[in-house]
């Protein structure tokens, strides 16, 4: 404290403050005086049929591209007409029900065989999960020194900024990082899986430690365990977990490896991906991608309104108020006012996601091991009346349903990983679909992606400087 205090009234150190605010201030105001410049008349849009978002208006989204990885529905067509059904999820062609079921039946984690799956098209045989496995264990230990030359000198309080540090480090460490052949970039994309939890979670650690003066714990990966044991092992200081803990977090990654080639992060990897540039540069713009808000942090929202709803309705069991609480949301009046139930609703899904149906029912098991099953219960009333009441209100034809981040940050919490780590926790599962959609961007594609874009400016008159008024 001692140490702080004396920097902070460091007569260099306040210079440079100022410095900086008066700066941010005049960046401020070139923002407010370009405003208008940047300003389109949304009705523009519909003027030359732009699609918002790449989105039709009912929906369904510009058809941009194929892909052989995975497969989301909600619906089928019936003589012309879109008829809603229950939401489906396929990798390489099977039904995620179907391989969640086969690995839980015979106690098997199963997210390794996923990625075996989605980067190879096929299903392992029992010794090429082995080796499989094996292979991701040697790739899974970070380049010497790389914890105190990276990780450490330059910590920062979002660890999905560290993760897109980190990628971009690996380039220079790799013998042969520019290399775009099919067996180069395989092997970028594993050393990336395997690496993606421990760059994580020694982030974290390096941001606990440097940034909040916590303790800093570094465990090394255990080869003997999976990636979701390994996640836990280095997260936790004694680096214990229950079964049903590791069971459940690899049951998380296996749900978030992959979900179509147009979902954004996915996106930019083909975009990205089609300039010729190496697998760093796509990976770390993916990470960037999934950081936003709008894509990889919903869940985030989704704890910050459940934290915000047991402040207003302390009893949670009484519907009547949970009700009033959500009718308050959707009227902008609660909470963010952004007139959002998150955790309800998605682009694609009307009747059910898949995903969030498996999470649930085993966020249930585990809610009872941690003795906070009416917990688990408030969520699921949620998403009942929010349902009922969204149904109503909206009129929304196609129906609503809850989504996968209802209950991922649930789970998350249950297993006591910090908030920080929600998003990253989905990169470490996605960077498997990543990894696959890159490599079928680079056998199938040899055009950069370069959409059209309209110019709705008008001409104008240059003038010399001497003529231009203040």
């Amino acid at each position: 404290m001692y140490e702080k205090e004396m920097i902070s009234a460091s007569p260099r150190l306040n210079a440079i403050v100022n410095r900086y605010e008066e700066n941010a201030a005049k960046a401020a105001q070139l923002a407010q005086e370009s405003l208008s410049r940047y300003q389109i008349p949304a009705e523009l849009y519909g003027t030359y049929d732009v699609k918002r978002g790449l989105r039709d208006a009912d929906g369904k989204g510009v058809l941009a591209g194929l892909t052989t990885v995975s497969q989301v529905t909600a619906s089928r067509e019936e003589n012309g007409v879109r008829i809603p059904e229950e939401g489906k999820l396929l990798y390489r062609g099977i039904q995620i029900q179907d391989l969640v079921d086969g690995f839980i039946a015979q106690d098997r984690f199963g997210f390794e065989e996923i990625v075996y799956l989605l980067l190879t098209g096929e299903l392992p045989t029992k010794a090429q999960l082995a080796d499989f496995h094996a292979l991701l264990s040697e790739y899974q230990i970070l380049p010497d020194k790389f914890k105190s030359g990276i990780i450490m000198k330059m910590p920062s309080d979002n660890i999905m900024s560290m993760m897109e540090k980190c990628v971009l480090s690996l380039h220079a460490v790799d013998p042969n990082p520019d290399d775009t052949s099919l067996d180069n970039v395989m092997r970028q994309c594993l050393e990336l899986i395997a690496r993606f939890p421990a760059m994580a979670v020694y982030s974290y650690q390096a941001s606990q430690y440097f940034r909040q003066g916590e303790s800093m714990v570094y465990h090394r990966p255990d080869p003997e365990k999976t990636i979701a044991e390994n996640f836990l092992t280095l997260l936790r200081p004694d680096g214990k977990y229950t079964k049903l803990e590791a069971r459940l977090l690899d049951l998380a990654l296996v749900l978030h490896a992959e979900h179509g080639g147009g979902n954004n992060s996915a996106f930019t990897v083909h975009v990205v991906t089609s300039s010729g540039t190496d697998t760093y540069s796509a990976i770390a713009a993916a990470l960037g991608s999934l950081k936003g808000p709008k894509h990889g942090g919903a869940n985030l929202k989704v704890m910050e309104m459940f934290d915000d709803l047991k402040q207003n309705v302390p009893d949670w069991k009484d519907e009547d108020a949970l009700r009033e609480y959500l009718r308050r949301l959707l009227d902008r009046e609660g909470f963010d006012k952004s007139g959002l139930i998150y955790g309800m609703g998605h682009a694609i899904y009307s009747i059910s996601d898949p995903r969030a149906e498996l999470l649930k029912t085993f966020a249930e098991k585990l809610s009872v091991e941690k003795d906070c099953h009416d917990e688990f219960m408030l969520y699921a009333n949620v998403e009942r009346i929010a349902k009922e009441l969204i149904a109503a209100k909206r009129k929304i034809y196609k129906g609503v349903c809850a989504n996968v981040d209802l209950y991922s940050g649930f789970v998350y919490r249950m297993l006591n990983i910090p908030t920080e780590l929600f998003t990253p926790l989905f990169a470490i599962a996605r960077i498997a679909g990543w990894s696959a959609h890159r490599i079928e961007e680079l056998i199938n594609c040899n055009k950069i992606i370069r959409p059209a874009y309209k110019s709705v400016s008008e001409p104008r008159t240059y003038k010399m400087l001497g003529e231009r008024e203040d």
